[in-house]
């Protein structure tokens, strides 16, 4: 990186966390759709001629600070048409950008002929793309330096789910997935003017993205179980069967105290503004919610893993800030070596009683000693026998590993995020605090079994690859996804109902069995019962799961009667098929999503669903052009 563009990048961070030069002052406002008004997140908001910028949050709010009143400020993003607006003695400026589709139509055909240097490798284990232009959460002056010369993202293949039929197969089995990392790299590239590659749509991550307003529990069990049905939005002739868990909110006081060990990648991969740069930044609004019960130690890695900051009490907070900013990026990646050093770091300082967490940030393009993803997957499942549980974050683009990150975090008793600018970075390490760094019940199955009288065939709508085996369930040594404090789970069944029929997207019939017959107990006709729920859990410090039942009724009611977190998930699963150009999107639009997402907005204070719903608009906008 050039020592220009270095000081640009902390220029940059310096204005996002607020520091500038005792002259200035600062301007805030807000940015609107000039057609709707809804407000637009990731705005980049520049001071015409200057490295200071910044980025509109999700409420489409800024804050920026300027040097007098000759300032101009330049507010660009993708299509929109740039606004210059100058400042004068305003102290906040409000602006309504337009919609500008020639512009964006310019975006998608740059993205489209670039990566002519793609490298392809076996299509059963891993797909690569081409390149997305940087984010536009990003300012202008800084896209040169942030664009990669050829690409190597990395995506685990992902088959559908397809219809299976009721008599022949009773049970669904699959682990929940509270990560969140695809909807975050889907907007990347949506907001870089290129739809993601399907693989990158990971449909059940996208719906858990969001916050949903399910009840807290009531008894001894950390989690409530609400279920819903209703017809589906996408194929009105199919019901829709929705199952959300809420995780119990524990207030951050009392949380139990944490032994973190943040394992950071330093490899020369890492040097671009939205990797190293960016990381610290997020790991920095990170140590100030430590408590001073709690403690972090700092594992490096690049070409070998070194202790660079040994265990530490929350409250000497200057101490680990110091830590962290002086890390530089540069080398080849160790990445088994810093995550063998990291978990032997936090074993010898080990709470029995607490929160034990490897943090491990990184852009996963492991290249030295164990680095294949099936080498990775059995040394994280060896680790994870310690009780040390892990996070996995991700950054950057270009070189991008997201399977090796999602087979980290799957087998590591861990989640997994993926941070795009600092506003991600703030949702996931402050917001989202308890849900992301403490697990209140781990290995977390589902298992459904459906009534044949009521369903002819049933489709799980995402989690391809948390699909278990119908006798993992009651397996207690089969490993699961863990639930966090505060952290919701929502999952949805596309169903066929008994008198409904089987169409070319769904499956068919097999021929009859020759040695033994499928039948069904006459009691299930005179039942009104749709599907039995079954769930396993464990508490974090335990190794015996419990069982929690309960029963789904279709009791016939409207859409539009509905709960808002029923129409928004639906919404989403649907923009998610779109994406990924499924079979089974039914006749689903993108404007009949933003439509269906916006009348299920709800109260949404951190303004997620507007910028999820402004995502839907870009997305129609790509797809009139391609």
């Amino acid at each position: 990186m050039s020592k220009l563009a270095f000081t640009s990048v902390v220029l940059l961070f310096v204005s996002w966390l607020g520091f500038a030069p005792a002259d200035t002052r600062t301007v805030t406002g807000k940015v609107t759709d000039a057609n709707d008004g809804s407000p637009l997140p990731g705005v980049s908001v520049v001071v015409k001629g200057t490295s200071t910028g910044t980025t509109t949050d999700a409420n489409g709010t800024y804050s920026i600070r300027v040097a007098d009143e000759k300032a101009v400020l330049v507010f660009s993003f993708i299509g929109y048409v740039t606004e210059e607006v100058k400042v004068g003695d305003k102290v906040q400026v409000d602006v309504k950008m337009n919609a500008d589709v020639k512009a964006l139509s310019e975006v998608v055909t740059t993205g489209r002929t670039r990566g002519s240097r793609v490298k392809r490798a076996n299509a059963e284990e891993q797909k690569l793309y081409a390149p997305a232009p940087p984010t536009t959460s990003q300012p202008h002056f800084l896209r040169d330096e942030l664009e990669p010369e050829y690409n190597t993202e990395a995506y685990n293949a992902i088959q559908e789910n397809t219809f299976r039929q009721a008599t022949q197969h009773p049970l669904s089995t699959f682990s929940i997935d509270v990560d969140a990392a695809s909807y975050a790299n889907v907007r990347r590239f949506l907001n870089s003017g290129q739809k993601p590659p399907k693989d990158a749509v990971r449909i059940e991550e996208m719906v858990n993205y969001f916050h949903y307003d399910y009840p807290q529990p009531r008894g001894e069990d950390p989690f409530s179980v609400t279920a819903e049905v209703s017809e589906c939005p996408w194929n009105n002739k199919n019901r829709l069967v929705h199952i959300g868990l809420q995780g119990r909110n524990i207030p951050t006081e009392n949380l139990p105290p944490s032994n973190l060990v943040f394992l950071v990648d330093v490899s020369g991969s890492m040097q671009d503004p939205n990797k190293l740069p960016l990381l610290k930044s997020a790991f920095g609004l990170l140590v100030e919610q430590l408590r001073p019960q709690d403690h972090v130690a700092m594992v490096v890695y690049a070409g070998a893993a070194g202790l660079v900051l040994p265990s530490t009490p929350g409250n000497e907070k200057e101490k680990i800030r110091k830590a962290l900013e002086r890390l530089e990026a540069g080398g080849s990646t160790a990445g088994g070596a810093g995550i063998k050093l990291a978990y032997q770091t936090a074993r010898e300082n080990f709470r029995r009683e607490g929160n034990n967490r490897v943090i491990l940030a990184t852009d996963g393009d492991f290249n030295v000693g164990a680095s294949s993803d099936a080498e990775m997957q059995r040394l994280i499942e060896d680790q994870r026998q310690s009780g040390v549980f892990l996070t996995v974050l991700g950054f950057g683009m270009g070189n991008y590993k997201d399977s090796k990150m999602e087979t980290l975090a799957d087998k590591g008793n861990g989640n997994y995020a993926y941070i795009d600018n600092i506003q991600e970075g703030r949702k996931v390490l402050v917001s989202e605090f308890g849900g992301t760094l403490f697990t209140i019940a781990k290995d977390v199955k589902i298992q459904v079994e459906f009534n044949p009288a009521r369903v002819k065939a049933y489709r799980l709508v995402g989690y391809e690859n948390r699909a278990l085996q119908n006798e993992d369930f009651n397996n207690d040594k089969k490993d699961a996804g863990e639930l966090g404090s505060g952290h919701s789970v929502t999952a949805l069944y596309e169903i066929v109902p008994a008198d409904g029929e089987l169409s070319g997207t769904e499956t068919s019939s097999v021929d009859p069995l020759k040695y033994q017959k499928n039948t069904v107990d006459p009691k299930a006709y005179r039942s009104k019962e749709m599907m039995t729920v079954k769930l396993r859990y464990k508490k974090p410090d335990g190794e015996t799961s419990k069982l929690i039942e309960t029963t789904v009724t279709d009791t016939g009611t409207p859409l539009a009667r509905t709960s808002d977190n029923f129409r928004f998930s639906a919404a989403v699963a649907a923009f998610g098929m779109l994406l990924r150009d499924s079979e089974f999107k039914g006749n689903a639009t993108y404007r009949q999503v933003a439509d269906l997402a916006a009348g299920a907005r709800g109260r949404d204070a951190e303004g997620y669903r507007i910028e999820f719903i402004n995502l839907v608009k870009s997305s129609e906008f790509l797809q009139a052009r391609r």
